[in-house]
């Protein structure tokens, strides 16, 4: 027999599922047809246009890193990371989802070459940082230290922070500990690292995506589906290869599917390797696990000590990885911070509307802070 506040959870999902499907069926019906194309083909830089509007948003494809090193952060770990654009230009450090989605270089395409000095790094385990796939000495104390290490290493007194999913959350954890050190925030896909955002990933999001969850918790029993990261864990730690890469391609690929309003199969397919699957699996249920290494509404909780800092919060309305209502949260305790809510837009950077919108507050930014 349930209880009444587990009835009351559940009646609460149902609904919101129910809203949820009727607002971006609303949405996706009503946005603008989005439509790209390479304005000049010898440059970097790609325009996306909305129907509609008189407007063109001009990106900075091609760009490569012009510098990549490694930082030896003892306890055996090294990290990677790479810069690209102007190494006089202003700093901007942008961090991986995840955990453990390592950096995704599509990001420089936000930042223009010729004002940012963008900073891209591997995570703890993570991407080409090692040991592969880490989790021993790997919490979100020490991953704010590490942004600390690579910031002296680099001789970078202060620096526009940005990152979306767990970014976002590591994002604000590193602003709250040390906000002299951030001039800007740009939030996306906002993550909170509450329990409740992590029960809605587990019992919300599989009314939204049934088919792909079965195959994600195929061979669970109800308690084991219930205990979702900790059952992939131990088949992770198992000794059957198979079974390991196939619960972790499976997990990746739930999560994947249900980032974008329109995924592309064949495209989340090729980028889910056993190797990579792997990886991110590992590191993601050791956080999960973990609560995030972060106390009951930490976040929240301690946002005064951000107040002074200039925040950009982009969120899709049809984000069904992390809800809208994280985002409002952080937005209503904020004074001074920006909300931007993308009709119809889901989860990932990838999204044309979410695109938009950072690729606008980057625009925005440029030379404030010389």
């Amino acid at each position: 027999m349930q209880s009444s506040a587990s009835g009351q959870i559940k009646s609460d999902e149902h609904t919101l599922v129910q809203l949820l499907h009727t607002m971006c069926r609303h949405d996706v019906a009503h946005r603008h047809r989005v439509v790209y194309s390479c304005i000049d083909r010898p440059s970097t830089r790609t325009s996306l246009q909305a129907a509609g509007p008189d407007s063109v948003m001009t990106f900075y494809d091609g760009q490569q890193a012009r510098n990549c090193g490694r930082l030896d952060l003892g306890q055996g770990y090294d990290l990677y990371f790479e810069e690209s654009g102007n190494p006089d230009g202003e700093p901007v450090l942008y961090l991986h989802g995840g955990p453990g989605a390592g950096l995704d270089a599509s990001a420089r395409r936000f930042h223009d070459p010729s004002a940012y000095n963008l900073i891209m790094y591997d995570q703890r385990g993570a991407g080409l940082s090692k040991p592969y796939a880490g989790i021993a000495h790997n919490d979100t104390s020490l991953l704010i230290e590490d942004i600390e290490q690579l910031r002296n290493h680099l001789g970078i007194q202060q620096w526009i922070v940005s990152g979306g999913s767990w970014g976002s959350t590591l994002a604000l954890a590193y602003a709250e500990a040390h906000p002299a050190r951030c001039s800007n925030l740009i939030l996306r896909g906002v993550f909170l690292g509450t329990r409740d955002e992590m029960h809605w990933v587990n019992q919300g999001m599989r009314k939204l995506f049934p088919l792909e969850w079965l195959e994600c918790v195929e061979g669970m029993s109800e308690a084991e589906q219930d205990h979702l990261h900790s059952t992939i864990r131990a088949r992770l730690s198992g000794q059957d290869r198979e079974a390991a890469v196939r619960a972790a391609i499976a997990l990746a690929k739930f999560e994947w599917i249900a980032a974008t309003v329109n995924p592309d199969l064949k495209e989340i397919e090729a980028e889910l390797t056993p190797e990579f699957s792997l990886q991110y699996s590992q590191i993601v249920c050791h956080y999960v696990m973990n609560d995030f290494f972060i106390d009951p509404d930490q976040l929240i909780r301690e946002i005064g000590k951000i107040h002074g800092i200039p925040g950009y919060i982009v969120q899709g309305t049809c984000d069904w990885v992390c809800p809208p209502w994280s985002a409002v949260r952080l937005h209503r305790a904020w004074p001074g911070s920006k909300l931007e809510l993308l009709k119809g837009a889901g989860h990932s950077s990838a999204e044309p509307a979410v695109a938009n919108a950072i690729l606008a507050i980057m625009e925005d930014l440029k030379g404030l802070g010389q």
